[in-house]
């Protein structure tokens, strides 16, 4: 029997790879679309493609199972214009160059999930925000979730159910993780309270995001869907969870204006620690998905027993 396809596009970061182990264990043809090839090994074939232009790469969706996109200019950036730009190019330009080889295939993929993000909705501090009566927000960040969006449903698809990951910061060990950096500030004391660690965070550990991908292309579910654990929390309660996983017994909290000076040295946003992200999966829930990390504690704890287990962070 033939293995099911998967074709990864942006497929050679840290969620790539994570996709690309989960859905290989299981028996699936992966084919990761990207740019470069992967810097670590990973299951399956690399295809060079431009994030763009047409090419040899739109054989490999003829005949394919499922199509994620997970292509993008990393956000942890100074926001001048030529960064804004190239967000913008990265997202919307990769999924109007999938949708064109989609139409273009004789048999399409019967599914497309395709990146998005939860900070589409307002920094909400009063009440969660889900996919039926979540509010959206104002900014450059959430005008390029929206442009995303839009381009993922342009195109006439009538054999192509199109699926909007909303999805939040995903925890994992691997290069290229957020752990890499998370883990460090942890476990130097400096992971205090932010800003007074009122703000939600919302979270998803690695594997339960592979799962819920998993469960999307076997479920009849189309539009946007929040791609998060069902126990999001205040940024203070977060931190200190993950301060007890590593036995650390103190972190250094810090103000806005402290924040805000760190990530300008760093070449990086302070609105991707202050704004609260407070997204719940109401959809995935309701459809009978089941997390294996539901809440944060437990979570971390398993993610940091692995990075023991490992040795290191950067697998």
């Amino acid at each position: 029997m033939t293995p099911s396809r998967l074709i990864i596009a942006g497929g050679s970061g840290f969620l790539g790879r994570s996709l690309a182990r989960y859905f290989a264990a299981r028996n699936w043809d992966v084919v990761i679309l990207s740019r470069s090839r992967p810097t670590s090994p990973v299951p399956g074939r690399w295809v060079h493609w431009d994030g763009l232009r047409q090419g040899e790469w739109t054989r490999e969706l003829d005949g394919a199972a499922a199509l994620v996109n997970l292509a993008g200019r990393t956000v942890n950036c100074r926001y001048t214009a030529q960064n804004m730009l190239d967000i913008y190019t990265s997202r919307i330009g990769s999924t109007r160059a999938l949708g064109r080889a989609i139409q273009g295939a004789r048999n399409p993929p019967p599914v497309w999930l395709n990146s998005s993000t939860g900070t589409i909705y307002k920094g909400a501090r009063d009440h969660a925000q889900d996919e039926l009566s979540g509010e959206i927000g104002h900014g450059f960040s959430v005008d390029v979730a929206q442009r995303w969006e839009a381009a993922l449903m342009e195109p006439e698809l009538p054999h192509t159910r199109r699926v909007a990951l909303r999805t939040a910061m995903v925890f994992g060990v691997g290069a290229g993780g957020v752990m890499e950096t998370t883990d460090r500030v942890v476990r130097l004391g400096l992971a205090g309270a932010m800003a007074g660690g009122a703000q939600f965070l919302s979270w998803i550990h690695d594997l339960d995001f592979c799962r819920a991908l998993d469960f999307l292309i076997e479920h009849d579910l189309s539009g946007p869907v929040n791609v998060t654990a069902p126990g999001p929390l205040p940024n203070g309660e977060f931190l200190r969870a993950y301060r007890e996983a590593w036995g650390v017994p103190i972190g250094i909290p810090s103000t806005a204006a402290l924040i805000r000076l760190g990530a300008a040295v760093m070449n990086s946003e302070a609105e991707l620690l202050l704004k609260s992200r407070w997204t719940v999966p109401t959809r995935l829930l309701d459809a009978g998905f089941q997390f294996q990390y539901p809440n944060w504690p437990d979570a971390v704890r398993a993610l940091v027993k692995q990075v023991r287990h490992e040795g290191h962070a950067t697998l």
